[in-house]
């Protein structure tokens, strides 16, 4: 009888071992198989600010939702950028508007796309000792972009302020000096590099200096409290940055990806909340 007793114990605990062990087994098996997916990669190029700020923020909901890892490259230079993306250094761009990205398509051929139009940052007048359109003095020097892209901008501005007339029929957004019909107080234009346009104004190089919004914010100046000047900032404006890539890529998921996050109603507050003077508007 104890004979018995031993076998069917011992039967018991082996039987208490396989079913364990199914267990286990079974266990590590649905551990295998609620793995991750592969995570990929994006390398976009951006300037500091507003650009940089704004992928940082949309970093963490691309991997969340996504699983891509966003990877930024920060340039100052704006004519590396596309140069950068036609090489396929780099899979997107996000530094220019239209107007930009069309002359640098056209005057290069490089072999990239327009996919998404993201914020705008109205273009501003600076000056450490005019305060006033009224103080600006016959002969002022105007510092200005020597990008052509941003003369048709610049000049629209100072249309609208009074100071110039640009030729009727004018295309203002390809309007270059030469289409200035009347310059009451004479003017001088200057033109520098457009990463060279805070120096100017630290400088006190010039009278006006029109600086990029995302360099004037670089630089600490609050458009809306600073500007002499200040381009009008809603999304009807033609100025729009956009999110450039290769050509090919349009319909590649990461990209698709990015521009959906970019444009998604959490950004759009991001960007309204860290902006709050209008220095950076989320486009429609």
């Amino acid at each position: 009888m104890k004979k018995l007793f031993r076998l069917l114990a011992s039967l018991i605990l082996a039987s208490s071992l396989v079913a364990c062990g199914s267990k286990k087994q079974e266990t590590t098996s649905n551990d295998t198989s609620s793995e991750t997916k592969t995570v990929e990669k994006l390398k976009v190029s951006a300037t500091l600010d507003p650009h940089s700020t704004i992928l940082e923020f949309a970093k963490p909901i691309l991997l969340e939702k996504y699983n891509i890892e966003l990877e930024i490259e920060v340039l100052d230079d704006y004519y590396v950028f596309n140069k950068a993306l036609d090489a396929k250094e780099v899979d997107a761009n996000y530094f220019q508007h239209v107007p930009f990205f069309n002359g640098e398509v056209e005057a290069n051929g490089y072999k990239i796309s327009n996919v998404a139009g993201i914020h705008i940052e109205p273009f501003g007048f600076y000056s450490k000792t005019v305060k006033s359109i009224d103080e600006i003095q016959e002969g002022a020097k105007v510092v200005i972009s020597n990008s052509v892209a941003d003369h048709g901008r610049i000049l629209a501005i100072l249309e609208k302020a009074g100071l110039i007339k640009l030729k009727e029929g004018t295309d203002v957004l390809n309007a270059t000096s030469a289409d200035i019909e009347e310059n009451a107080k004479n003017l001088q234009f200057i033109e520098v590099k457009p990463e060279l346009l805070t120096s100017a104004y630290e400088n006190n190089e010039g009278d006006l200096i029109a600086i990029n919004g995302n360099y004037a914010i670089q630089a600490k100046l609050n458009p809306v409290k600073d500007a002499v000047i200040l381009e009008q900032a809603d999304s009807t404006n033609p100025y729009v940055n956009i999110i450039a890539v290769q050509e090919g890529t349009q319909e590649d998921s990461k990209i698709k990806a990015l521009v959906e996050v970019l444009k998604s109603d959490e950004v759009k507050e991001f960007i309204k909340t860290t902006w709050t003077d209008g220095s950076v508007i989320p486009a429609e």
